[in-house]
């Protein structure tokens, strides 16, 4: 049987066709409520007419990253202490949510139903990687479950998708978002102060500002659950969640030695951060903990390095770049820096830093990924 190829005519209407979808898909928001950049008020960010959150200003500061060895709990990868140098930034208020992240997650289905063409090398910088389908048949009984509604913190994505939802949400909002630096991460959790958690060190007072295992609704089975995001007591600086419901993704690489090279020293938050050079998916940060952490994995300084069996379940080869089949305790949320990164910085924290994530993400690329076009100014 002869293969039929499509008419210039045809390709140039689906070229047409793919023009508009992108409109469409990457059409900016309005930004009516977002402030000038450097304005340090809160401001409700409108990503469509049913989705928005809140950002919170964190002022510019120094701080003492990592635990002193006199913490209850303390781990030797929490040391040894260094001053940090921050430069004032936003932060989600909370954690990414299913409403928020859902609304990511339909592009893909989207552009699946037409065949796009490869996005030319030179474009790459500029294209979105939409997460494929989720593990519906395991994951979406746990989802259901655990509560999967707009309220509910986004989990089980891989830190490279997190990163993917960053970009799409610069590209259709027109305001630069990223993922937090573990600095960043630390220095907003703690909201100033040098305890153990941002309350103080009475763990007694947990329960007030985080779900763990200790007060996470367990299902009939016993499996603890995450609760809608905002559900306990903010931090200082207005934050909800930083202790506990899911853990979070941060840009760096996980070294437990990382700190030793700083000790004594006072150094910038972008100097802190160790960009990922492993030549596979893991390991990233993950901080904060989760409804299944103990109370000690709350604590503001407390670290987690991702595994490659968090995705032990993924029957794929390779394995999905984009779904972690035990990450139900770990989602993300988003910074926005008051000082706008170059073009190159950006596609430097949205971009995959691994081999094995580029070699996997190309297949989409050359399937369904289009090229993005920025907002109108």
């Amino acid at each position: 049987m002869s293969e039929t190829f499509p008419s210039p005519r045809q390709s140039l209407l689906k070229q047409l066709a793919l023009c508009a979808l992108v409109a469409v898909l990457c059409a900016p928001a309005a930004l009516a409520e977002s402030p000038a950049p450097g304005a340090a008020k809160p401001f409700e960010q409108i990503v469509s007419p049913d989705v928005k959150f809140n950002m919170v200003p964190i002022p510019g500061g120094t701080f003492k990253m990592g635990s002193p060895e006199s913490e209850k709990d303390r781990k030797e990868d929490e040391g040894p202490q260094f001053t940090v140098e921050v430069e004032p930034f936003y932060m989600g208020a909370t954690e990414v949510t299913w409403g928020e992240y859902n609304l990511f997650l339909q592009n893909y289905s989207r552009l699946a139903q037409i065949s796009a063409a490869a996005v030319p090398e030179d474009k790459l910088a500029d294209a979105v990687t939409y997460p494929t389908p989720m593990y519906e048949l395991e994951a979406g009984p746990i989802l259901e479950r655990m509560g999967r509604s707009a309220k509910y913190p986004a989990v089980i994505m891989s830190q490279y998708a997190a990163r993917q939802f960053t970009k799409w949400l610069s590209k259709k909002t027109g305001r630069f978002y990223r993922l937090p630096s573990e600095a960043e991460w630390e220095y907003a959790c703690r909201a100033g102060t040098t305890t153990a958690y941002s309350f103080g060190g009475d763990v007694a007072q947990l329960k007030d500002y985080g779900v763990y295992v200790d007060n996470s609704d367990p299902d009939k089975d016993g499996e603890s659950g995450y609760a809608p995001v905002g559900s306990k007591k903010p931090n200082p600086w207005g934050l909800f969640d930083m202790h506990g419901n899911v853990g979070e993704w941060t840009l760096d690489s996980y070294d437990p030695k990382w700190y030793a090279q700083f000790a004594g020293k006072t150094v910038k938050a972008a100097d802190a951060l160790n960009w990922p050079k492993s030549k596979t998916p893991y390991p990233h940060v993950i901080r904060g903990g989760g409804h299944e952490s103990e109370a000690a994995d709350l604590r503001s300084a407390a670290r987690y390095g991702s595994k490659p069996n968090m995705n032990k379940r993924d029957p794929q080869l390779p394995k999905s770049p984009y779904w972690r089949t035990e990450g139900f305790w770990v989602g993300f949320r988003v910074v926005s820096p008051v000082k706008e990164p170059s073009e190159a910085e950006k596609s430097k924290y949205w971009n995959a830093d691994d081999p094995v994530t580029q070699k996997t993400t190309q297949r989409d690329r050359d399937r369904h990924e289009l090229i993005e076009t920025p907002p109108a100014k």
